[in-house]
């Protein structure tokens, strides 16, 4: 049986979906108190590293995506689904669940 090593560069999302790296977890709060790993709270901000190439109208042409690789992300608390390569985080989401785009 052959095994695949998936990376970044080797997932392509399909339709409207995006691939997103999750950013870095808070380690302590605003008055400097450290967090065990069970009272952090699941990230929402993240940065695109993947696109698919967009969803099907009706006519069967592609709308394009509104977000690009490199976009830092705000995207819904619990949607997507979370995925672990190496050490780093992704999630993969459609592009419906991406709130906004930071600046």
């Amino acid at each position: 049986m052959a095994t695949t090593t998936l990376n970044v560069s080797t997932v392509k999302p399909l339709g409207d979906r995006v691939f997103v790296k999750v950013s870095e977890k808070e380690e302590k709060t605003a008055g400097g108190i450290f967090l065990p790993d069970t009272a952090k709270e699941k990230p929402q901000v993240g940065e695109i590293a993947a696109v698919g190439p967009g969803k099907r109208n009706d006519d069967g042409s592609r709308q394009a995506l509104e977000v690009k690789v490199g976009d830092k992300v705000l995207y819904s608390k619990y949607a997507g689904t979370e995925i672990k390569l190496g050490s780093d985080e992704y999630v993969l989401l459609s592009e419906k669940d991406i709130l906004a785009v930071l600046s």
